[in-house]
């Protein structure tokens, strides 16, 4: 799951984001509301956390342009207007759901994770494919019945192929989607960690390399 935090309470920015990394998501931040307007131009995230009162565009503008994009992304709007009107004024500008500060962090993470499932296709929660297994919610891999040691962007890198369903999906995909905005487009990000899942996985090899276009499971 790939997530942007937009507040400008940059301690609290940046303890959210750090707390949903160890949650085994890339997430990216931004401060102002115009940073985070460009960022989500760019990027294909699955959720927005929105601060409402951020520096440069409103909150309220940022969610009305990413709704107004069609896109998948779920926006979370984190805020400290707490009255029915701030709520459904909110929820109207497009904003999917609705958390107001101070707020529990388990809560947090729970609301970011049911919006993640609601950002793409729905697919079983338990994803295989020749004899590969990820469970999505467990956060745990086998092979053939055998448990897989995985690092949280390998186990992202196998999910991903899982949910390709046998389609090609090109190095550029994965970064998007594994990797943070932090990790340099041009890295062997992807053919290290590539490399390393292919061992774990053991023989005989369950992912195709396609030249020049990318992978396959």
């Amino acid at each position: 799951m790939r997530v942007l935090v937009v507040d400008d309470e940059i301690p609290l920015a940046d303890l959210i984001v750090r707390g949903l990394r160890r949650q085994d998501m890339a997430v990216d931040v931004a401060y102002r509301g115009d940073d985070a307007d460009e960022l989500l131009s760019v990027h294909d995230y699955d959720v927005v956390v929105l601060d409402r009162d951020v520096p440069g565009m409103h909150g309220d503008e940022v969610a009305r342009r990413a709704a107004a994009r069609g896109t998948l992304t779920r926006v979370l709007m984190l805020t400290a207007a707490s009255t029915l009107t701030d709520r459904v004024n909110g929820l109207e500008l497009g904003a999917d759901d609705y958390l107001t500060k101070p707020f529990e962090y388990p809560e947090l993470v729970a609301r970011v994770r049911a919006l993640g499932r609601r950002s793409v296709v729905p697919v079983a929660p338990v994803l295989g494919r020749n004899g590969i297994v990820v469970d999505s919610n467990r956060r745990i891999a086998t092979r053939d019945g055998r448990p897989l040691d995985l690092t949280s962007k390998e186990l992202g890198v196998l999910e991903v192929l899982l949910r390709a369903d046998g389609r090609i999906v090109p190095a550029e995909e994965l970064l998007e989607k594994v990797w943070d905005m932090n990790v340099d487009p041009f890295t062997a990000a992807v053919r290290v960690t590539m490399s390393k899942l292919r061992r774990k996985l053991g023989a005989p090899d369950p992912i195709r390399t396609v030249p020049g276009t990318g992978y396959a499971l």
